[in-house]
């Protein structure tokens, strides 16, 4: 981690390395700004305080290396963040202004991205900022796990009916929500229906119509004109000086014949006036036809303009015409058989439903129990920690508790309807009595900066292996303890941190003697920390710096001593 211009830090870069980091130095040297660039690394809130005096803003720089399994691999990843080999760069500038810009992976992201990664990510307990454990959520989480299969079996199968409770009765309340809308649109499908099956309109029968009017709304005109080019084809019988064409083609056709067999040409012309002839007496003979059988009856034509009338009424609400107006029919038809079996879908939902409530209703009392017992060996197992922990009369309880409901969408445990969501009906939460006498309260309420340090060291050691964050910073968790209580402290933290990056910044040598790795920070005459200002500390200058820790002398020779052998107790323990 790299941090520059922030608070007494001028420029310092920060290696953590795994297992057990302590960072120590005097009183003011800028060991806390070590957990407030972590913090704003994680979203913390930035306090534009916080730059450097004359400075234009300050800048933290994390590299982190991420779990292939972790959530927050997921979410840098949707974020739009490249990782290299698993390691994920991080990003946080904050201006002398106010203004904080965060960058995660090479690209620009909002600040509230960093806190979302921040609980895969580190667990922080400092006398002023608590996360992790400090969450509801994440304290039944932290039961869930260290429960192991007793939990996970039961919890599977209620997370498996619980979605399908939730998806049924999704649906019912769309059916059951919208049944006025579905009841109106059904009435107004049914009511087209019945118009368009009253007339009982044909496919292509407006066409016909159409045609059929045209012809009767000017029948005298058809047969005048009938009449009139039947005379000029076939004669009139009341003129008979008339020429008519059947007479001229025939003479035509006989004038040809006579010599035909002169010139084949001729023949050929003589032929095809022929057919001429035969196409004129057929054309006469339908005229005579049609003006016989033209039907000038006018009421069939009425007839016809009513049905047409009819069938104009339903293609003006359905269709540009009557094959559309029957396509509306069909799909209109067949949306209303699926409107009508609403009723039948709503009893096999209520059913399913209630039949899922009552499955989950027994599987959240399952995993209640569960958990209840697992809870039990939870707390005497961090009780016993604080014991050694200078917190010998504190007690560890945890109270899970049902929330009772009136919503019809709750599940029945224990005769009580209560409310449930997806990891069951039980609200998990760690409580703390710090001394006989004292009632147990919400861990955050029920103890000082100091002591909830050390609960949250006390249930992180026994959740040791559990949890999946692998990083834990703990801000002076050794406050108001020394002595063995303090080396107590120490071989907790080098505990936990075999399965986890532990970070810690400690003004006690017998906690710092235990670490894998001594950072110290120290300021420049100039009153800041430069780079060189956080140094790695080993051999002859750890046991320096433990010195001055145990007796504010360097030289001293007791203290020395003293050092020497918080050293070996703790390879030994080690």
């Amino acid at each position: 981690m790299r941090i520059r211009s922030l608070g007494v830090i001028d420029d310092a870069v920060v290696e953590l390395s795994p297992g057990f980091t302590a960072v120590t130095g005097e009183t003011g040297a800028g060991k806390t700004m070590v957990v407030t660039s972590l913090g704003l690394l994680l979203g913390g809130r930035a306090d534009p305080a916080l730059v450097r005096i004359g400075a234009k803003n300050a800048v933290v720089e994390g590299c982190v290396a991420v779990p292939a399994d972790s959530g927050a691999l997921v979410r840098a990843e949707e974020a739009g963040a490249e990782l290299e080999d698993g390691v994920l760069l991080l990003s946080r500038t904050v201006s002398a202004e106010g203004r904080s810009r965060a960058h995660l992976g090479g690209r620009s992201v909002p600040v509230g991205v960093l806190s979302e990664l921040a609980d895969d990510l580190v667990a922080v307990h400092g006398q002023t900022d608590q996360q992790g454990l400090l969450k509801l959520g994440r304290q039944r989480q932290a039961l869930d796990r260290y429960a192991g299969d007793a939990v996970a079996a039961p919890l599977a199968k209620y997370t498996a009916v619980y979605k399908r409770l939730r998806a049924v009765g999704a649906e019912l309340e769309e059916i059951t929500t919208r049944a006025r809308e579905r009841a109106q649109e059904a009435d107004l499908l049914r009511f087209g229906l019945e118009e368009i099956g009253a007339v009982e309109p044909r496919a292509g029968e407006d066409v016909e119509l159409a045609e059929e009017a045209s012809r009767l709304g000017h029948a005298e005109a058809l047969a005048s004109a009938a009449a009139a080019a039947h005379a000029a084809l076939a004669g009139n019988p009341e003129d008979p000086e008339g020429v008519d064409a059947q007479t001229l083609v025939g003479g035509a056709h006989r004038a040809l014949e006579a010599v035909r067999s002169h010139d084949s040409a001729l023949g050929a012309l003589a032929e095809r006036i022929g057919e001429v002839q035969i196409l004129l007496t057929d054309v006469a003979a339908e005229l005579a036809g049609y003006a016989d059988d033209l039907d000038a009856d006018p009421l069939r034509l009425a007839a016809v303009e009513e049905r047409r009338a009819a069938l104009t009424a339903l293609t003006r609400k359905y269709g540009e015409d009557v094959t559309e107006v029957l396509a509306w029919a069909e799909k209109s038809a067949a949306r209303l058989l699926e409107l009508d079996g609403d009723d039948e879908r709503i009893d096999e939902l209520t059913a399913e439903r209630d039949a899922l409530r009552g499955e989950l209703g027994v599987l959240a009392q399952e995993l209640t129990h569960a958990r209840v017992e697992a809870a039990d060996r939870f707390a005497a197992a961090v009780t016993e920690e604080l014991s050694s922990l200078a917190m010998p009369h504190a007690r560890v309880s945890f109270d899970i508790r049902q929330t009772e409901t009136d919503a019809a969408d709750g599940v029945e445990v224990g005769g009580r309807n209560v409310s449930c969501g997806p990891h069951g009906v039980d609200e998990v939460e760690l409580l703390l009595a710090p001394h006989p006498g004292a009632p147990p309260r919400p861990i955050a309420k029920g103890a000082s900066g100091g002591e909830l340090s050390r609960v949250m060291l006390a249930v992180e050691v026994v959740f040791a292996g559990n949890d999946p964050v692998p990083t834990y910073l703990f801000d002076e968790v050794d406050a108001g303890v020394g002595g063995k209580a303090a080396v107590e402290i120490g071989r907790r933290l080098a505990k936990l941190a075999k399965s986890a990056q532990v970070v810690v910044v400690t003004h006690l040598p017998q906690v710092a003697a235990f670490a894998d790795r001594q950072l110290l920070v120290e300021k420049t005459n100039d009153g800041s920390v430069t780079s060189s200002g956080v140094t790695v500390l080993e051999g002859e200058d750890r046991v320096r710096e433990l010195s001055r820790m145990l007796a504010g002398q360097e030289d001293s020779e007791t203290a020395r001593a003293h050092a020497e052998e918080l050293l070996a107790t703790a390879r030994d323990d080690g």
